[in-house]
């Protein structure tokens, strides 16, 4: 993948959620089948949380929801409840940006790779996603 970085601005649909990620024009977004992802159909890139910046009132129009381990904040919209980033279970020093949610005009290629969410241990395990919140 490119390894420079550019700035990214995205947010959620009715625009009240807005944040700034700096991230290469080319990324891996990972497609998860666990029980939240794969009912919201998110696939994300994930980034180092020193890289993603909440812009604004932004948090004041956020939520957030938890299960199982409660280690993911599954983070959405009060108002038009899209989730445009949040803080993974498999990357708790990072942040996963819903790909789509990105402004148009700074990405120029995702690569989908499969995250076995149900499976969540053994996927973890092999697919190196922790790399991905690391600082390089």
């Amino acid at each position: 993948m490119d390894s420079e970085l550019v700035v990214h601005n995205g947010g959620c649909h009715c625009k009240n959620v807005r944040w700034r990620v700096e991230a290469p024009t080319s990324v891996v977004a990972w497609d998860c089948n666990c029980s939240d992802c794969f009912m919201r159909a998110n696939t994300h890139f994930i980034v180092p949380l020193e890289r993603f910046k909440l812009l604004g009132d932004s948090k004041n129009f956020i939520s957030t929801y938890t299960f199982g381990t409660h280690t993911a904040k599954h983070t959405f919209c009060k108002v038009c409840g899209i989730t445009s980033f949040y803080h993974p279970r498999s990357n708790p020093d990072g942040v996963a940006i819903t790909f789509k949610c990105v402004d148009p005009g700074t990405l120029t290629h995702v690569e989908i790779r499969q995250f076995d969410g149900s499976n969540w241990e053994a996927s973890y395990g092999h697919t190196g996603i922790a790399s991905f919140s690391k600082l390089s």
